[in-house]
């Protein structure tokens, strides 16, 4: 077939249709520290600075071959607009969560979307860099916005041992949450696809079964996830760190375009579980492979992840800062090779 763009290539996946080749970019963090110093755009300014959040999320593209702009870098805007409080991190660590607003069971009433969700500190930057990312990358280049998702929210609002207690001992208080992170979800999706982003990332990691049972997720999360993805006006993926093959099936009728999924799930069986419910993305490991192994090493991985039925080859989980950039090129070396 004809040449596709990396747009018309990245879209076509997330809907299954036939594409020339798989798209290769990442859709989860890909700033690293040897891009901080080529661009100048250094972390953690390029969290909150829109200028420099765009110029080192471009770099991406531009300089590691990535077929997708994909920005931000941490997972902190909702949370930290909702009341959570963080250390900013520094060059090559992501800022880290200090205190939640939800101690005990009687705060989450406290808990609402505030009423100028879009015009808050963090999330107006990320609406501003999006707007300088459209203006500078060509429009057959796609542009992936990430956020957390809903358990995430409530698990950054309540801090870990009260999700992990109140999931069992008061999930209709943790629900509360959720209901609320949903709500932000997708009132901050649709301002991103309003400016010309091609796809949300929903990174919902807390709702995975390294934290959450996967009968839990079917009672307390999917429900939610379907309102979310029939509110969204845009194309929408579903990121899970760790283990998610025990709720494989549910994902796939979730709603979501695509599923992006660590090393530690099977591709071959996830392929036969989803079908051509969504499109797998993943799943090359970003430490043990791509930080720590050679090009070479790294492109036998990646082709097997191709070869076992990935639709978009991506590293399974955020990038490690001191990556190299002959790591990342050479993930994107390794789909050419396959279909040469």
């Amino acid at each position: 077939m004809a040449a596709m763009t990396l747009k018309e290539r990245f879209i076509y996946s997330l809907e299954k249709k036939e594409v020339d080749r798989v798209p290769v970019c990442s859709v989860t963090q890909t700033g690293i520290v040897e891009l901080m110093e080529l661009t100048g755009a250094k972390w953690p300014d390029a969290h909150y600075d829109p200028e420099k959040m765009a110029t080192l999320a471009i770099a991406g593209h531009e300089v590691l071959g990535l077929e997708a702009v994909r920005y931000p870098f941490c997972t902190t805007v909702i949370a930290e607009t909702l009341g959570c409080s963080f250390d900013k991190g520094s060059i090559d660590t992501q800022p880290y969560q200090l205190d939640h607003p939800c101690k005990n069971k009687d705060d989450v009433a406290g808990i609402s979307v505030p009423g100028d969700l879009l015009g808050s500190r963090r999330i107006s930057a990320m609406l501003e860099a999006t707007d300088i990312i459209k203006s500078r990358v060509s429009d057959d280049v796609p542009v992936i916005a990430g956020m957390i998702g809903p358990a995430a929210i409530a698990f950054y609002l309540c801090g870990a041992r009260n999700y992990l207690k109140w999931c069992i001992t008061d999930p209709d208080i943790l629900e509360e949450l959720i209901v609320l992170g949903t709500r932000v979800c997708v009132e901050y999706a649709n301002a991103l696809f309003e400016r010309g982003v091609d796809a949300v990332v929903i990174i919902d990691s807390e709702a995975g079964p390294d934290l959450l049972p996967p009968p839990l997720f079917g009672s307390l999360v999917l429900p939610h996830y379907k309102e979310l993805t029939r509110e969204m006006k845009g194309h929408s993926i579903i990121h899970i760190c760790g283990d998610a093959t025990d709720i494989l099936e549910m994902v796939a009728v979730s709603g979501f375009d695509g599923l992006s999924v660590e090393e530690k799930v099977d591709i071959a069986y996830a392929s036969q579980v989803v079908g051509d419910r969504l499109c797998l993305i993943g799943n090359v490991s970003p430490a043990a492979t791509l930080l720590g192994k050679s090009p070479d090493q790294i492109k036998k991985e990646a082709k097997q992840c191709i070869e076992d039925g990935v639709g978009i080859l991506a590293p399974g989980c955020g990038i490690a800062p001191h990556t190299p950039v002959e790591n990342i090129r050479a993930l994107v070396a390794a789909r050419d090779e396959f279909y040469e």
